[in-house]
């Protein structure tokens, strides 16, 4: 523990790291209590594997004109929002579940994205920083988009969270109550699409919905409150986000999936006792 505090105060990329770490946890909180009380956990899936498509094609237009427009965070930005916005039409148009279009979400953006990553040479790399990502690979130009990021979902949640609030948990009675549930769905879902994008950074494709999601759960364990849900959410993904790092420094495991393997763990314990929690 000493040795970890130590490199914690004198490693720029701990600190980095620690600081990537709380503000992805803010925009993480707020963010997943809407995803977990709305139920479309698996929407934030279906976008961090669905955004591969992005990745792989800005990495092979990148590769073929030297442009350095055609970046993968470029990329996976510009797809992100698109199929967040793609899953809102149908279920809006069509009044389809959102987990009925996740699997075409998922699949296209994954097969789009193998196939321009195996005609892409030299993408071995933008790959696995993609699926696998490393908050210990946080820079200051990481740090500055999750600032932004915060203050982003702060400011709107602070607008329009009682509209968030009637649009997830009961969507029929904003419309009835003529609020503009189509805006809103859409709002929330780009919101949705930018924080997915900014956690690929640090945690990666494959684990993004633990820590999007998992902080949000547990806090709804000790309350139906969304505001205070949102708090705690933010406390715990902190928690997990420390002993994450503390473990992984100690046994020199991953810390991406150390951190997702401290919430998953955490959420398993806790899972038995939520009803005496809640009461």
């Amino acid at each position: 523990m000493t040795e970890f505090f130590h490199a914690l105060f004198n490693n720029s990329f701990l600190q980095l790291a620690m600081l990537a770490g709380i503000t992805s946890s803010i925009a993480g909180g707020i963010i997943g209590s809407y995803v977990v009380v709305k139920r479309i956990v698996f929407v934030s899936g279906s976008i961090a594997h669905a955004v591969l498509g992005g990745i792989g094609l800005f990495v092979f237009l990148g590769y073929h004109t030297q442009s350095s427009f055609f970046s993968p965070l470029t990329g996976s930005l510009i797809v992100a929002i698109l199929f967040g916005w793609i899953i809102g039409a149908i279920h809006q148009k069509y009044r389809q579940r959102e987990d009925t279009v996740i699997a075409a979400i998922w699949s296209i953006g994954m097969a789009l994205g193998v196939i321009f990553i195996s005609i892409t040479p030299t993408t071995s790399n933008e790959l696995t920083a993609f699926l696998f990502g490393n908050i210990l690979w946080a820079n200051h130009f990481d740090i500055q988009l999750l600032i932004i990021l915060d203050i982003l979902i702060i400011v709107t949640t602070w607008f329009l969270h009682k509209r968030f609030l009637a649009l997830c948990f009961n969507e029929e009675f904003a419309l009835i109550k003529k609020q503009p549930v189509k805006l809103l769905y859409f709002i929330l879902l780009t919101l949705i699409s930018l924080t997915v994008v900014l956690f690929i950074q640090i945690i990666g494709a494959i684990l993004v919905v633990s820590m999007l999601c998992l902080p949000a759960a547990i806090a709804n364990f000790f309350t139906s409150r969304l505001s205070t849900m949102m708090f705690l959410a933010i406390g715990f993904s902190c928690f997990f986000i420390f002993f994450g790092l503390l473990i992984s420094f100690h046994l020199e495991w991953p810390s991406g999936a150390t951190i997702a393997l401290v919430s998953t763990l955490s959420y398993f314990i806790l899972l038995p006792f939520k009803q005496k929690f809640i009461h």
